[in-house]
């Protein structure tokens, strides 16, 4: 299922929305120049200093002299992406339902709303697999908060999706509170899975994270209540 679209017009024009994707853009375009030349190690190498690190943060497995600080990694993280669906999908996921949300809280909330969903996605990973040294990238978490916001705010809201089974291709029209709700119990359901999976396995569990979606997803219906502002307020 792709989304395509939603039948929510925005008020103002989303230059908080846009500039976060250009700059999501920028930051893998960096990527994609350091991997050029079949030089994979360097690519690999702004993954793990720029990514939050689960045990880096948790100091389960220190690094003398750490640079960045692993602080830090929770914010530069979600601008890194493991390859062009990574950051094609979750760019699509932010323009579709991201101008709506700003739309709303004005641009200063949108964007805290955005970052501190960011870590609060990031905490509750490391919370799941504080020891992990798997390296978590990506805007998903942040995203995941503003999916949140977003279904509160507009939950009988339209979105066009685009649903292919083989040869069958739809365009079909569901309410946002069937396709973002289905889309966190799926993430929910993963998680579950996967982590299930590495304590009977008794090794980490890569790919994707699937509970600093959920953690992302649920700080944002909170951070939503606490920042909406006042009928006719806008920041």
């Amino acid at each position: 299922m792709i989304p395509l679209k939603d039948d929510v017009p925005s008020s103002t024009v989303p230059y908080v929305t846009a500039g976060l994707i250009g700059l999501n853009v920028v930051v893998f375009l960096y990527q994609v120049s350091v991997g050029m030349g079949g030089d994979a190690r360097a690519a690999e190498a702004v993954v793990f200093e720029f990514g939050a690190t689960p045990c880096r943060l948790t100091g389960a497995c220190p690094v003398p002299g750490d640079f960045p600080s692993p602080v830090v990694t929770i914010f530069t993280s979600m601008f890194l992406h493991g390859g062009l669906l990574h950051v094609g999908g979750n760019m699509l996921y932010l323009w579709i339902f991201g101008d709506n949300v700003e739309d709303t809280l004005g641009h200063r909330r949108f964007l805290a709303l955005y970052l501190l969903a960011g870590v609060a996605a990031a905490l509750t990973q490391i919370a799941v697999h504080p020891r992990s040294s798997i390296p978590m990238i990506g805007a998903s978490g942040a995203i995941s908060g503003v999916l949140g916001a977003y279904l509160l705010l507009f939950p009988y809201a339209s979105v066009h999706m685009l649903l292919v089974f083989g040869f069958f291709v739809r365009i079909v029209r569901w309410p946002a509170l069937v396709v973002l709700g289905f889309w966190i119990i799926i993430q929910f359901l993963s998680g579950i899975v996967t982590f299930s999976a590495s304590a009977w396995g008794g090794r980490e569990a890569g790919g994707t994270a699937w509970f600093a979606h959920v953690g992302g997803f649920l700080a944002g219906t909170v951070l939503l209540f606490l920042m909406r502002p006042r009928r006719g307020a806008r920041l």
